[in-house]
């Protein structure tokens, strides 16, 4: 038990390192024109899974203190308002305190929580009589979310026309889909288990944001951007369904990866946390 709770020390610490290196560094932050999409959540993902929803919370505050601090002594664009009481208090008053703080942390935290029971939830799942049919229908959801993914990239990213972009995605779809059902089929499960870990875990971080920020900042944020408050929604709608799904594409190879590594070294434990 001793050894157990030294490692999951050892972990949060070394995991909150590293959100901390990330988010001061150009490694963390990728500048997108609207927001900076970032993979900073891959490490409180992974320390929500090995260590817990507890410590995973403390990790994803850690991960919107950060946030607070570089968007209000290094503010990177005229929306960094929205992850700073500080700025969005000077601008807007009280209320703003309040708003920014809530969109700063609350996503953030539970980008720390969310993970462990995707994880816990998925490995139940595939562990029970028809584990392969619970399987094949999660593969399935997989492949469609990264069909979307993949014609918005390709579409935004290479301005090719929609048919063509959806070949291709569906191609690479139905290629992902067949090798993660012979390697569910094969394994114990927990390569979908991190799949779905990673995506969600991402994409709580993204809906979440961009979704308060469309309820509590609409008009503020439509002022930063220079456009039309009738138009947030499209651009929130497309920073979800562009940016929020590649972030989390990566975010479930990311974790995939470095994930079966640890589990090497420490099993994922179901925890009984009051």
């Amino acid at each position: 038990m001793r050894n157990n709770k030294t490692a999951e020390l050892v972990l949060t610490s070394f995991f909150a390192a590293i959100i901390i290196i990330m988010a001061f560094t150009p490694l963390g932050y990728i500048p997108l024109v609207v927001i900076n999409a970032t993979i900073i959540h891959i490490p409180v993902i992974l320390g929500s899974l090995f260590c817990g929803p507890k410590k995973g919370a403390f990790l994803g505050f850690i991960f919107g203190l950060t946030s607070f601090i570089k968007n209000t002594i290094m503010p990177s664009s005229m929306s960094a308002f929205v992850f700073s009481p500080v700025l969005a208090a000077s601008m807007i008053g009280t209320s703003g305190v309040f708003k920014s703080a809530f969109i700063c942390f609350v996503p953030r935290i539970l980008v720390g929580v969310v993970p462990y029971f995707v994880y816990i939830g998925v490995k139940k799942l595939l562990t029970q009589e028809k584990k392969n049919v619970w399987a094949t229908v999660l593969n399935a959801l997989i492949a469609i979310f990264l069909l979307v993914g993949i014609r918005a990239f390709v579409v935004k990213r290479f301005e090719v026309n929609a048919t063509g972009a959806t070949v291709a995605a569906v191609v690479i779809a139905l290629v992902v889909a067949v090798v993660l059902e012979v390697v569910s089929l094969k394994k114990n499960g927990n390569v979908v288990a991190f799949i779905y870990s990673g995506v969600l875990g991402a994409m709580v971080n993204t809906i979440l944001v961009m979704g308060s920020i469309f309820v509590l900042y609409k008009d503020a944020y439509a002022e930063a951007l220079t456009i039309d408050p009738n138009a947030v929604l499209g651009v929130i709608g497309g920073v979800i369904s562009f940016n929020g799904v590649i972030e989390a594409i990566v975010a479930a190879i990311i974790v995939s990866a470095i994930g079966l590594v640890l589990m090497r070294l420490k099993p994922i434990e179901v925890k009984k946390e009051n």
